[in-house]
């Protein structure tokens, strides 16, 4: 059923192929890198965290995270032939994949989860080629009800991590802050209306921080001997080219949570051409 776009469209200043002053353009992806740079760098974290890698092979995956989100937002909207939406579609890191990731690095280490992300990522070429048949097995209800369902395997994880904080700091301290900061998007997000929604992950991040460095659960001598602007210092793990029983144990699951990624992405391409008018909606 096609969706009816004209009351979204009541205060819509520019149509899709308008050119809005330089300046704005700047101050909006300016908002949408602030939006959504906490998300991409979260799960990187919580994975290796998690899965007890080190400190360099963070700051490395943190980097490539950010750089190849960064990278892929710009070829979807700017679009290089038949690569790419022509438009700003968000491209970045996916919770659906932490748990496997972390099974991935405590099983076979860096090296083995970086293979397999290269091996699932081809089968999304075969994802676009056969695009009609994986919707119709992956419908939407699916792909919705699945990552939620992974979603809920990472809780563990996640509580798991409200126990790594400074040994000064207070015992409820960690639990406090991310109750708030689960209050605040929980309330941003039923209470708010229109752009001050999109804004309920930063603002919950700021406040639990705030309620976090009140309880004394940070290390900020560490944040200001830091570098603000450089490169990673190493950190790339390599490729395991093995193959092993943990590879081929692996593969089906990232697999499959990867074409459940892509659905949601062409979803969320479909949608959006479909507010715009083009044709290609639903």
């Amino acid at each position: 059923m096609a969706t009816d776009t004209s009351a979204l469209r009541s205060d819509v200043r520019y149509e899709p192929n308008d050119k809005p002053p330089t300046l704005l353009i700047a101050g909006l992806g300016l908002q949408l890198a602030i939006i959504t740079i906490s998300g991409i760098v979260l799960t990187p974290l919580i994975v290796i965290k998690a899965a007890g890698g080190s400190e360099a092979y963070m700051m490395w995956a943190v980097f490539a995270s950010v750089v190849i989100s960064g990278i892929s937002t710009i070829l979807q909207a700017v679009r290089v032939g038949r690569i790419g939406a022509g438009y700003v579609l968000l491209m970045g890191t996916s919770g659906a994949f932490i748990a496997i990731c972390i099974t991935a690095i405590a099983q076979g280490g860096p090296a083995m989860l970086a293979t397999l992300v290269i091996i699932s990522s081809l089968f999304q070429f075969a994802l676009a080629r056969r695009l009609s048949l994986f919707r119709r097995i992956l419908t939407p209800t699916v792909a919705g009800t699945v990552i939620m369902l992974i979603s809920v395997t990472v809780m563990p994880i996640i509580f798991d991590l409200l126990d790594n904080v400074q040994d000064a700091a207070h015992p409820q301290a960690a639990p406090f802050s991310a109750l708030v900061t689960v209050l605040v998007i929980t309330g941003i997000a039923l209470k708010g209306t229109g752009v001050s929604r999109l804004w309920a992950p930063v603002a919950g991040v700021i406040v639990g921080s705030i309620v976090g460095g009140f309880f004394g659960i940070y290390d900020t001598a560490r944040i200001f001997e830091a570098a603000w602007i450089g490169f990673p210092q190493g950190g790339w793990p390599g490729l395991d080219l093995s193959f092993g029983p943990t590879f081929w144990t692996l593969l089906p699951g990232f697999i499959f949570v990867t074409l459940i990624g892509a659905i949601e992405t062409v979803g969320d391409s479909v949608q959006f051409s479909a507010f715009r008018g083009d044709g290609h909606g639903p």
